[in-house]
């Protein structure tokens, strides 16, 4: 199962949680962005989208990596406590998902990226954004261990991905009671935090330059 990746991602280190989770051996493909590999004719041939990470699973590829990490868990999970066959604790787990993709995660790259990558201020708008996504998972939280239901779902995996993004970034935490609970549990207690922790000291390079 080839899989093409940067360590530093947050999406990628969301996928090799999962591959720990479920216990499949990935394949590790590293892709430098950055030196334009994702656009070489044999990478457009197995991803005309050119982005990271993708998976190709016996000739099945797949990219965008909340999508990785369900066809994981579906395919290849002993049960489905990562991913739940029951509808509404599925569309819990899924709205997760989203609110990562299109929110928390979102949120973190609209603030941080120009500053990183194209050298532009910080825009205090997107961050209060930011920060207002964080508010959002902290309500959702409250009074939960885990972020959807009552056990280590990928979504959990998804968004330590992310929010073990935003920890690197010198985002305080502290003041989200229960991001910071959840935090603390969840980089303990999920499969593949050894994979997810080297990713984040790679990522952190960025902010140190």
């Amino acid at each position: 199962m080839d899989f093409y990746y940067l360590p530093g991602s947050a999406p990628c280190r969301a996928v090799q949680m999962t591959a720990a989770a479920v216990g499949v051996e990935l394949n590790l493909k590293l892709t430098d962005l950055m030196k334009g590999e994702h656009m070489k004719p044999e990478f457009l041939k197995i991803n005309p989208q050119h982005c990271i990470p993708t998976l190709v699973d016996n000739g099945f590829a797949l990219w965008e990596s909340r999508a990785i990490c369900t066809y994981l868990a579906e395919k290849y999970g002993k049960d489905d406590k990562l991913y739940p066959k029951d509808p509404q604790k599925r569309a819990v787990v899924n709205q997760r998902l989203y609110f990562d993709m299109g929110t928390l995660y979102q949120r973190f790259a609209d603030y941080y990226y120009p500053q990183i990558f194209a050298k532009q201020p910080a825009n205090p708008e997107n961050e209060q954004k930011m920060k207002d996504a964080v508010g959002f998972l902290n309500t959702f939280l409250d009074g939960h261990k885990y972020v959807a239901g009552d056990s280590l779902t990928i979504a959990d995996l998804s968004i330590l991905a992310t929010i073990s993004t935003y920890d690197v970034a010198g985002f305080d935490l502290a003041k989200y009671q229960h991001v910071a609970a959840w935090y603390e549990n969840i980089r303990k207690e999920a499969p593949g935090a050894a994979i997810n922790q080297a990713g984040i000291e790679e990522f952190k390079k960025y902010f140190e330059k």
